[in-house]
């Protein structure tokens, strides 16, 4: 759901706060912080003449995507992942600018430190958006959840010089829901007490998982709020979008959300990706950069003593559709042919022609190395692993450039050294 769009008329008003006021944050402990257009903020806090214009972060080349716009940029419809190009033609006018990826990790890590001095269970999601637990909290600085975000927004743009919103709820869910309806700069408060009253007039696309295709599914058989879900009997959603997801979209609509805050993660998945600076058909040379992709990811894995079960890859054709297929293997692996033979059956079985201007390879479902390693009986003494970590090893004295499969000696495709960002 967009941030404030397709909002019934004054459920914003009835939930957000004002002239320090809000609505009963009682047994509200979670918090979601979202930082306002972000890396635009960044750019304007270091040069403030540009803060009463259009400003927009991102590729400035051909093949150049949107990072990041402010609000008045916003207004004339650019928005983050769009080309640069197509921006360029909607706001001529606006001030385009190369992304400051370490200034915004700086920031970001200044940012985190605020939260942290307010309650140790942070669960940061991106460098510009967290999770907080406040509940433990509360006694010890002798405020209300809601007096809390009123703290951390006054705090971050008093010592980072940049805004935020914050939602406050009873659960992860409702949270994210309302920082999203509170932007920019603003703080919504859902109470315990009033979770349906929030959640049943909105959208189905408020839902968490609830993507195009499934809302106009859903909209096909009559439902168009939250409210209409939660009145579906959960047999007819299970025949209508599958029984995880409709399991799952029902808990949601009902205002169930049982996650915690997790402070610390382990990592999730290693990958890498790249986009062209042209589009290619080529389905060998397509498999080539499989392989160079797959080099990285593995030897990042060995790097860091993991494995992974899981292997996917990521395609975005020319049009902008981006699609990921994965399968999962017997044995976790952080074996660079492993990864590449994988990565490049899903290639050839299930990623259509076209022409591609994204690739990318991840591997997902980590575990640690040690004692991961399940003996096969027709395994080798010594295979592909011992072959590769002999060229981690004669890499890390020599250069990356050392140690190459024979195939990837050939002149890379030219790069568009672009970032491709995921959608706001």
């Amino acid at each position: 759901m967009g941030r404030s769009a397709n909002l019934p008329r004054g459920l914003r008003d009835r939930f957000l706060a004002r002239d320090g006021s809000w609505p009963d944050d009682t047994g509200c402990p979670m918090l979601h912080v979202d930082m306002d257009a972000f890396y635009a903020s960044v750019e304007i806090r270091e040069r403030p003449e540009l803060e009463s214009v259009p400003v927009v972060v991102g590729g400035v080349g051909g093949r150049g995507v949107v990072c990041s716009a402010n609000y008045l940029a916003r207004e004339y419809g650019v928005r983050s992942a769009m080309p640069t190009a197509h921006a360029r033609r909607l706001a001529p006018h606006a001030v385009y600018l190369p992304p400051q990826f370490p200034l915004y990790t700086e920031v970001s890590r200044a940012v985190m430190a605020i939260f942290r001095d307010v309650t140790p269970l942070v669960e940061p999601l991106s460098l510009d958006e967290a999770f907080l637990d406040v509940g433990g909290a509360l006694r010890r600085l002798g405020l209300t959840s809601g007096g809390v975000g009123q703290l951390i927004r006054q705090r971050v743009f008093e010592l980072q010089g940049v805004t935020c919103s914050v939602g406050v709820g009873p659960t992860k869910f409702l949270a994210k829901l309302a920082s999203g309806m509170c932007k920019p700069d603003g703080m919504m408060v859902v109470p315990r007490d009033a979770v349906l009253d929030f959640l049943h007039p909105l959208p189905v696309s408020a839902l968490w998982g609830v993507g195009a295709k499934t809302a106009e599914r859903l909209a096909h058989a009559g439902l168009e709020t939250v409210a209409d879900v939660a009145a579906t009997p959960l047999p007819r959603l299970r025949r209508m979008i599958g029984v995880a997801l409709a399991e799952h979209l029902f808990s949601l609509a009902q205002g169930h959300d049982d996650r915690k805050v997790v402070p610390e993660h382990r990592e999730k998945s290693i990958g890498a990706e790249e986009t062209f600076e042209v589009d290619h058909y080529d389905r060998s040379l397509l498999r080539r950069e499989l392989l160079r992709l797959a080099e990285r990811s593995a030897s990042s894995l060995r790097a860091k003593g993991l494995r992974g079960r899981t292997v996917s890859i990521k395609v975005r054709f020319s049009d902008f559709t981006t699609i990921t297929r994965s399968r999962t293997l017997r044995v976790p692996t952080d074996v660079t042919q492993e990864v590449y033979r994988t990565a490049a059956e899903l290639l050839d079985t299930q990623v259509p022609p076209g022409a591609v201007r994204l690739i990318g390879v991840r591997v997902e479902q980590l575990v640690g190395a040690e004692g991961s390693e399940q003996l096969l009986l027709d395994a080798p003494e010594r295979g592909w692993r011992e072959a590769e970590q002999a060229a981690d090893q004669a890499r890390s004295r020599f250069g990356s450039l050392a140690v190459r499969p024979a195939s990837l000696l050939a002149a890379a495709p030219d790069r568009s050294g672009e970032f491709e960002p995921k959608p706001e």
